[in-house]
């Protein structure tokens, strides 16, 4: 896919080296190498970043091996969850951090976390896997007993899938900042997100495929079997550890010193920023009129360096951002409407194997040939890809666009190119509407007993799900600019991992309370659930969390001191 287009700013201008004064080569054939340079620096930081979020997403498969977990290693399916629940967590508690250390010191250090991080947690669950799956087979069909080694050894698995949440969060971040930081001028700021955002939707897909179909165990029959865990996690270890490292070279921010001046200009502008002091007197940072920061006279020191002094700026100017962020109440309305849609999603793809075996009882299934996780991964892969495309290419279109990529501080104009517009925010309710009608159709009961129908959840919860993750981070880069977007980012992106966690839990217990009731199926010491009451209040309750959700958006936008009240284009 190639990247959007490009629109070069002129280069900043150096003083000429020794060498360069006595060149014979025209006076604009420097200035052409220059942007030429840039063009493809770009291209090739926007191809990786694709490629990078086409891998960072092998967490989205835990489906494929969730319940393998359960029947070899004899887990529960509360610590079933505890494993998806430790990623969920490592992939949005640590994302303020990580976008921290982005947005002040480069990409480079993000892709060189997610290589170790991928190496040591992937390594380590496919060690803990054969050791454990091994004993169990000497053993028996025995489940574990209480200090057995599923047991001593269950703490060192979460602790691996918390690497591997952390190392998926810091690839991510990585790929979509370096094209927000990229690609943020212009009328196609929606597609240079949407295009890394929903490549990392379809990881979920294409590895789900390469798991079941390369990596899979043969059936005494000859046929095709689950995955093989141990085989599938070392691929994983090896394919992410190289991408994390050609990261670390390929992935970079092109004129970012451009960024940050214009960047001062707006908030001197807007009063944010002394307009007063480049250089000799330059830094004191101002809110509501009043200085918050009087440091700045202190730092400046006019034998500074070029390097120094550009550094110097560039925390200035992301501090004032970071706070002109922290204090807008109708962020945090946002994001704890963003916390309320992706809760309930992460924890359906988490447990779309099991809810998948609650669909018929053992004997039916054998009759019935219930659809398999495999094929759902992939369902919710594409769907979530298409709808991130198909939202970052609308947007751009239909939506108005205002006429800067920083923070949007006064009544902000859109760029006149089309006379119809819809918000971004529109998008936003109508996807978390498309999410919560796939919830409303499993807790209705209409899937039970029709494995075939399944599609319609996967498909619905993946288009919603996958929407609302390509829009959000859309609407933080029109509203609040880029400079700052991994980090404002980060902080949003913290709370799905309370939702994820919560609605994990929710739906241990409705299953475990559900397998109680089910005729037979502690047999053999083995909980399993089967049947419409394992799941169907979970998925109710799932539902009304995404409608409060749109309302709580809906709030930020229309409400009072909202979006629409302050002129914010959006």
């Amino acid at each position: 896919m190639p990247p959007p287009p490009l629109e070069d700013e002129a280069s900043a201008s150096y003083p000429p080296s020794s060498s360069s004064i006595h060149s014979t080569s025209p006076p604009g054939s420097s200035l052409l190498r220059t942007r030429r340079a840039k063009t493809i620096a770009r291209t090739a930081a926007f191809v990786f970043s694709v490629i990078s979020a086409l891998c960072a997403g092998s967490i989205t498969t835990f489906s494929l091996y969730g319940h393998i977990l359960q029947s070899r290693l004899h887990y529960t399916q509360l610590q079933v969850n505890g494993v998806a629940i430790a990623s969920s967590i490592a992939q949005y508690l640590p994302v303020s951090l990580l976008g921290y250390i982005c947005d002040r010191y480069g990409t480079k250090p993000l892709s060189a976390i997610a290589a170790a991080l991928f190496g040591v947690g992937y390594s380590l669950a496919a060690t803990i896997y054969r050791r454990v799956d091994a004993r169990n087979a000497l053993d028996g069909s025995a489940p574990a007993y209480p200090g057995g080694e599923s047991d001593r050894t269950y703490p060192l698995m979460v602790f691996s899938f918390f690497c591997i949440g952390s190392a998926t969060c810091a690839m991510y971040l990585t790929a979509v900042a370096t094209c927000a930081k990229n690609f943020g001028k212009g009328r196609n700021r929606g597609m240079a997100l949407a295009t890394p955002i929903a490549s990392f939707g379809l990881s979920g897909m294409w590895l789900s495929q390469v798991g079941s179909r390369l990596f899979h165990e043969t059936n005494p029959d000859g046929l095709r079997g689950d995955v093989d865990v141990f085989r599938y996690f070392i691929f994983l270890a090896i394919l992410l550890v190289a991408v994390g490292a050609v990261g670390m070279v390929t992935l970079r921010v092109v004129d970012e010193e451009d960024l940050i001046e214009e960047a001062i200009e707006e908030l001197e502008h807007s009063g944010l920023l002394d307009a007063g002091a480049r250089r000799g007197g330059y830094g004191a940072i101002y809110h509501d009129g009043e200085e918050t920061d009087d440091e700045g006279a202190a730092l400046l020191d006019p034998a500074k360096d070029l390097e120094d002094d550009a550094r110097w700026k560039k925390e200035r100017v992301l501090n004032a951002e970071t706070r002109r962020f922290l204090s807008d109440s109708t962020m945090w309305c946002f994001a704890l409407g963003f916390l309320l849609m992706i809760g309930p999603g992460e924890a359906f793809i988490n447990n779309l194997g099991t809810v998948i075996g609650t669909l018929y009882a053992p004997r039916a299934s054998l009759i019935a040939a219930p659809t398999s996780p495999a094929t759902h991964v992939s369902i919710v892969g594409v769907t979530s890809t298409v709808a991130r495309l198909l939202t970052g290419s609308l947007t751009d279109l239909l939506a108005p666009s205002p006429q800067t990529q920083h923070v949007q501080v006064t009544p902000g104009n859109s760029s006149p190119y089309t006379r119809f517009s819809v918000s971004r925010v529109t998008f936003l309710l109508g996807s978390g509407v498309t999410l919560s009608l796939g919830l409303l159709a499993l807790a209705s009961g209409f899937i039970q007993n029709h494995g075939e129908r399944f599609w319609i959840v996967s498909s619905l919860v993946g288009a919603g799900y996958g929407a609302v993750f390509s829009l959000t981070p859309i609407i933080i880069t029109v509203i609040w600019g880029v400079e700052n977007f991994a980090t404002n980012w980060g902080i949003v992106a913290m709370f799905p991992a309370l939702g994820a966690t919560f609605w994990g839990v929710v739906y241990s217990a409705v299953y475990q309370a559900g397998a109680e009731d089910t005729p037979g199926a502690g047999a053999g010491g083995d909980l399993f659930c089967y049947g419409h009451q394992c799941y169907a209040l979970t998925f109710w309750a799932m539902a009304a969390s995404v409608w409060v959700a749109c309302l709580m958006v809906l709030w930020a936008w229309k409400g009072t001191n909202g979006w629409a009240q302050r002129g914010v284009v959006i």
